[in-house]
C-alpha cells in the first residue's frame, strides 16, 4: 500500500507542472484561438534560467524571480513578432508558426546553455515527509502550493479584474468587444505573457526534482497538451485537472510497469478521451475564435 501511495504522490508531484503547462495552453487557446506547441519551451526557459542564474551565484528567489520575469518577456514577443503577424492565416499555419518557434527557443537555449543538464538544490531542505509510509520529496510541495497559488491568481485575475473581463469577452465575441474599444490583439499578448509566465513557474519549481536542460521543452509541450485536451482545452478546470491525470498515469504505467510504456499509456489515455468525450472531461461551449 506504501507503494501505491508513493506513486500516487510522485503522480501528483509531477502532474502539477502539466497542469500548469496545460493551463497555458487553455488561456491561449481560450482568447486566441491558437494551439501554442512553443508552451513546453517556457518550462524549460524558467528552469533552466533558474538554474543557470543560481550557478553563477545568484540567490535562489532572485533567479527564480528573474527566469519567470524573462521567461514571460519571451512569450509576449512570440505573440508580436510571430503571431500577430499571421493573425489572418488560417490555424494550420499558425500551429506550424508555433512549432517553428518552439525549436527556434530550443536551438537558442541549446547555443546559449549547452546541451548539460544543470542543477538547482530543493527550496527546502531536509528529508523528505513520510505519508502513509511514502516517502514524498518536500519540493513536491512546493510544486502543490505554486500550482495552487497560480490558479486562484488566474481565476481572481479573470474574474475580478477588468483586464481579465475583457480577457474573458474577447474570447466570447471578439467583434463584439472591439466595438466597446476593447483591442483582441492586446488580449492576445496578455495570453501569451500570462502562459510563459505559468510555464516557467512550472519549470522552476520543477528543476530540483529533474534537472532541466534545452531539450526537455518539446516533452513538456506535449504533456501539457494532452492534458488541456483532456480537460476540454477551453477550460482551466479541465487543464488542472487534465495535467493531474496525465502526472498519476505515467507514476502508476512507471511503477508498475516500465516507464517505456508511460508515454504510450499517456497519448492512449488522450485518443480514448477524444473518442469517447471529444469535448474533454469537463465540457464547454466551444471557443469563438480571433
Amino acid at each position: 500500500m506504501s507503494q501505491f501511495f508513493d506513486f500516487t504522490l510522485s503522480g501528483l508531484g509531477t502532474g502539477t507542472t502539466y497542469a500548469l503547462v496545460g493551463l497555458g495552453v487553455a488561456l491561449v487557446y481560450q482568447v486566441t484561438g491558437v494551439i501554442n506547441f512553443a508552451q513546453g519551451d517556457f518550462v524549460m526557459l524558467g528552469g533552466l534560467g533558474s538554474a543557470v542564474l543560481h550557478e553563477a551565484g545568484t540567490p535562489l528567489w532572485a533567479a527564480a524571480l528573474t527566469a519567470i520575469a524573462s521567461t514571460a518577456a519571451i512569450g509576449g514577443l512570440l505573440d508580436l513578432v510571430v503571431i500577430r503577424r499571421a493573425r489572418g492565416a488560417d490555424s494550420e499555419r499558425l500551429i506550424i508558426l508555433t512549432i517553428g518557434a518552439s525549436v527556434t527557443l530550443q536551438g537558442a537555449a541549446l547555443l546559449a546553455f549547452g546541451a548539460d543538464s544543470h542543477f538547482v538544490p530543493p527550496f527546502s531542505p531536509g528529508d523528505a515527509f513520510d505519508v502513509f509510509g511514502a516517502h514524498v520529496p518536500r519540493q513536491y510541495l512546493w510544486c502543490g502550493v505554486a500550482t495552487a497559488a497560480a490558479v486562484v491568481l488566474m481565476w481572481a485575475f479573470l474574474t475580478r479584474t477588468l483586464w481579465g473581463t475583457a480577457m474573458r469577452a474577447t474570447a466570447m465575441d471578439p467583434e463584439t468587444v472591439r466595438l466597446m474599444g476593447v483591442s483582441p490583439a492586446r488580449m492576445s499578448l496578455l495570453a501569451f505573457t500570462w502562459a510563459a509566465a505559468l510555464g516557467a513557474l512550472a519549470g522552476v519549481f520543477l528543476a530540483p526534482l529533474q534537472p532541466p536542460d534545452a531539450s526537455v521543452g518539446i516533452p513538456f509541450g506535449l504533456k501539457g497538451f494532452t492534458a488541456a485536451v483532456i480537460g476540454g482545452l477551453v477550460s482551466p478546470a479541465g487543464a488542472v485537472a487534465g495535467g493531474l491525470l496525465v502526472g498519476l498515469v505515467e507514476a502508476y504505467a512507471t511503477g508498475y510497469l516500465s516507464s517505456e510504456y508511460k508515454d504510450t499509456l499517456t497519448y492512449g489515455l488522450l485518443l480514448v478521451v477524444l473518442l469517447l468525450r471529444p469535448t474533454g472531461l469537463l465540457r464547454r461551449s466551444p471557443v469563438v475564435r480571433v
